[in-house]
């Protein structure tokens, strides 16, 4: 095999690349604005976007649940102070949708107890049939002659009670 190729035998195969061929000292306009918009609106951007992602991951926040803090009672509120009756009012309500739920998940747990056991359910759900019985029992002591439009005056006038019928009693017992 000879040292020396033939190069006129074996082309080398012409590049894909074009050579770019320079003609005129005047820049690319093209590339002009491409380094403005960079410096005047990419880089910004980039920065206050940055700038804020790294302050949204220091302070991480999630949106599962609002947590309230728990205000005092309606028993606790001085007289005439109209925003810790209002606060004392709309801590009632949420209680009273809390209880809700909790008596509609039990209702909902002893229910498919019930579909799942057949006809053994009285032995095998008897734990469940009692929780219901005792959420229930405490929901209606609670909350349960007020009605629709109850609100927490009458319900701490209707434990007031409660609790003075329960005093009366013991004391008759005696």
């Amino acid at each position: 095999m000879p040292e020396d190729h033939d190069w006129e035998a074996y082309k080398v195969p012409p590049t894909r690349t074009p050579v770019s061929e320079r003609t005129t000292s005047v820049p690319n306009p093209v590339t002009f604005f491409q380094t403005a918009f960079n410096y005047v609106v990419d880089t910004p951007v980039t920065f206050v976007r940055e700038w804020m992602e790294r302050w949204q991951n220091k302070n991480k926040f999630y949106y599962y649940h609002q947590k309230f803090r728990r205000v005092p009672d309606l028993s606790q509120c001085l007289e005439g102070d109209y925003l810790c009756y209002y606060e004392a009012e709309a801590q009632w309500r949420r209680d009273r949708m809390v209880d809700q739920q909790i008596v509609e998940i039990v209702r909902e747990r002893m229910a498919a107890c019930k579909q799942r056991e057949g006809p053994n359910q009285f032995q095998n759900c008897a734990k469940e049939i009692e929780l219901l019985a005792q959420v229930t029992k405490a929901y209606e002591d609670r909350y349960g002659d007020l009605g629709y439009h109850g609100n927490a005056r009458t319900c701490l006038m209707k434990q007031k009670h409660r609790m003075m019928e329960e005093r009366k009693a013991a004391q008759e017992k005696q």
